[in-house]
This record gives structure tokens, sequence and C-alpha cells, in this order.
């Protein structure tokens, strides 16, 4: 698939053009300063316009369903302030973020511990600490690792950083990955997901509301990467041989991806906020573009239409969409025993939606399942050890940052 900087293909406004013109830079390590030119520029309304797409509208994949009860018990077990993102300990323990820098480790008796140590996080908006991840190897490890919004001396970058986890502290701390591309806007995406056999890692890096560097293979936002565990390009990437951004890139065209999992055949798939509509499921294949922000199923916020997928079918299309937005959060592939039914199903958490959805998949195809009405913000989802699901929930009064158990009904 050929790929290209949107700048050399649209005619952009002289807001937009400033901001391709900024001389690129590859995402950086702990061990080197940024230096990549921070984006000085008011975030733009909309995407940019290419005249010369007709638009064909999308006909096929529209996922939205009619809400219905959930078929499970729900069983609220703790409380947690703006939380983010879960992740369960070998022993059954759990792992929260909590947006504005706090980690926090619930035993498995309930009792929570707050885990000093965490890298400072630039607060506000869609940034703060974001997402959590236990090390394969873990237990002889201890190794977790920690995205968030990194405060930089103008604005904030996307940065990655791995730890060694304590009763009570983090130790052994050290950023791996940086986006660069420093500067303002939030959808940072941030989610991590291990390769199946534990050797690498995936990283979602969302395009900060700036539209255009999701096109730009010299900048590591709007794109999913694939690092070594210590945060280098994985080696076999598919323009491993070009260097910096472009050695550590799997995927681009991507608006704001807040979910990453295998299915048990190896397939990885992915879930992305579109913009007014347009949420999408993405079956995550290496050296695709996925089309934001050239084509969307949904529109700009202003109103202003954006050409659908099949306008350009030379960009990846999603495998579902959803239009109006059901905003998802994390996703998880089941593969527990508790509910034999939904093995093999993606579980989509929905934050405007105020959902649960299921999605069957078989092979490299996904079919509207169920769409469970929750009565709040589901943000974030994980399987425990016994194959019960566990949900962050967001809403108001005492159920804000809400811990879900879900469990069959007896």
């Amino acid at each position: 698939m050929t790929r290209f900087s949107i700048c050399t293909l649209l005619s952009l406004p002289a807001l937009i053009a400033a901001a391709c013109s900024a001389s690129p830079g590859p995402a950086q390590n702990a061990s080197t300063p940024t230096t990549t030119p921070p984006i000085s520029m008011e975030l733009p309304e909309n995407a940019p316009l290419d005249p010369s797409i007709v638009n064909v509208p999308a006909t096929t994949g529209r996922a939205n369903l009619a809400p219905t009860a959930p078929p499970f018990t729900i069983t609220p077990i703790g409380q947690f302030n703006t939380p983010f993102a879960l992740a369960f300990l070998p022993d059954g323990g759990l792992l929260v973020t909590e947006k504005a820098g706090h980690l926090k480790r619930r035993a498995t008796n309930g009792s929570v511990t707050e885990i000093a140590g965490v890298p400072s996080v630039a607060r506000g908006g869609q940034g703060g600490l974001l997402d959590v991840a236990v090390a394969p190897d873990f237990a002889a490890s201890k190794r977790i690792y920690l995205s968030y919004s990194e405060p930089r001396s103008q604005g904030s970058s996307l940065a990655l950083a791995s730890a060694t986890l304590g009763a009570t502290s983090l130790s052994d701390v050290r950023v791996i990955w940086r986006a660069g591309s420093d500067g303002p806007g939030g959808q940072f995406g941030a989610n991590i997901a291990f390769a199946p056999d534990g050797k690498s890692l995936f990283l979602s890096s969302g395009e900060r509301q700036r539209f255009t560097p999701a096109q730009d293979p010299d900048r590591a936002l709007g794109k999913i990467l694939h690092l070594t565990l210590d945060g280098q390009p994985a080696p076999g990437n598919p323009m491993a041989a070009a260097g910096g951004v472009r050695a550590a890139t799997w995927s681009s065209g991507h608006r704001n991806p807040y979910g990453l999992s295998f299915d048990s055949a190896g397939r990885l798939w992915e879930v992305e906020m579109g913009p007014r509509g347009g949420d999408e499921l993405n079956l995550i294949l290496p050296g695709r573009n996925y089309g934001w922000p050239i084509v969307s199923n949904g529109d700009n916020y202003s109103g202003q239409p954006i050409p659908d997928h099949p306008s350009r079918p030379d960009l990846e299309a999603p495998k579902l969409w959803w239009n109006p937005s059901i905003s998802p959060g994390g996703m998880i592939i089941y593969s527990g025993a508790m509910f034999p039914a939904w093995k093999g199903s993606a579980f989509i958490a929905a934050l405007s939606g105020e959902a649960l959805i299921r999605v069957g998949l078989n092979g490299d195809t996904a079919t509207p399942g169920d769409q469970w009405k929750m009565g709040m913000r589901i943000r974030d989802i994980a399987q425990a050890p016994d194959g019960a699901i566990w949900l962050l929930g967001e809403g108001g009064g005492d159920r804000k940052g809400q811990l879900l158990r879900l469990t069959p009904k007896s």
C-alpha cells in the first residue's frame, strides 16, 4: 500500500499547512530529548477537504442496535476517582489507573492501596494517567507498563513507561518511548496490547485532534506502533528499514484508538472513536492505512461532511461502524469459561452509548451481537482470571468511577 503525507495531497488552509510544514522528527526514547518542533497552532475545527473525492456513501457495516436489558448480574465492588483503565495481576489482584495520576492496587480481599512513584502526568481534558498493562513475564520480572500524557516544555506528549511493581511503590521507572510532536490536543489513544508470543507490544497513538498527522509517516500520531518490550521498533515491521517513526509503525490513518485486543488466532482488532458518528471496529493489518482524516463514516463536529470510506477503496475500511456514535472505550475478546456462549466475542465499552456491546467474530468478519444498556458510561473492560467480566463505569452521583463485576444470572 502506498504511503503518503496528506499535506502533499490536499489543498489545505494555512493553519493546517503550517502544522504539516513543521520539520518531522522521530518518536523519542527516554535517553534522548525531544527535538521535534512543537505544533504551535490552534486545533483545527474540521478535517481538510479534497474536492477531487466524490462521496460514495457507506451502505454496509453499520452496527447500531436497539439497547436491551443486561442478561447478567451486575455487582458494584468498588469506587475510584475518574478511572481510565484496569488490568489483572496473576494472583487475581487488580491495577486501576486514575487520570489525575494515581495508580491503585486492589487486592483479592477488596482492599485498595495507592502505588507511589508514578510519573508526573499532564492532567486535564483527555490527558492524564491512561493505560496500564502487566508484562507477560510479570511472575518473574514484576514489570508493568503505563501510558500517559507527559508534561513537556510546550504542551504534552504521549509517553510509555515501564516499571517494577512493589507492594506500595514503583521502582526502576523508565520512559521507553515518546510520541514527540509536543503540543496541544487530547485524543491520546494510549492502549497497550502485548503480542501473543509476549515478546513485543502494540501501542495505539491518537492524532491529538490535529487531523493531518495521522497521514504523515514521519509523525507517530494517528498510528498503531509495534515496539519491542524496551520501546524500540520491533523487527519485521512493514517499514523497519526506514528508521525513525516509520520503522515503528504498524498501521496508520487512525483517529483515537482506545481498544486493542488479539483474538485466539492472533488477529489484532481495534476500536476507535470517530468524529460525529463513524466510530470503528477495525481488523489491524500490517502496513495498512485506515483513512483518517481523508475518509470517515461520520462527519466533523461542525456538521461539515467527510467522504465515507467507500469513496477511497484503496484505504482500509472498518469491519463495523457506529453512527450515531457510541464513543468506544476499552475492548476485550472473551476467552473465559464463565460465559461459554460468548467465547470468541469482542466486548466493547461504550461511553456516550452508556452500553456494553458484544460483537461476534468469525475469522476476519464481525457481526453485531448485542447492545446492553448499562445506565452509565463504560470506560474500560477486563476479563478476570475466573472468567468474570469487570468494568469501569462513569456516572453521576455515587456511581462515579464504579468498579463492576459481571457474572451469569443464577
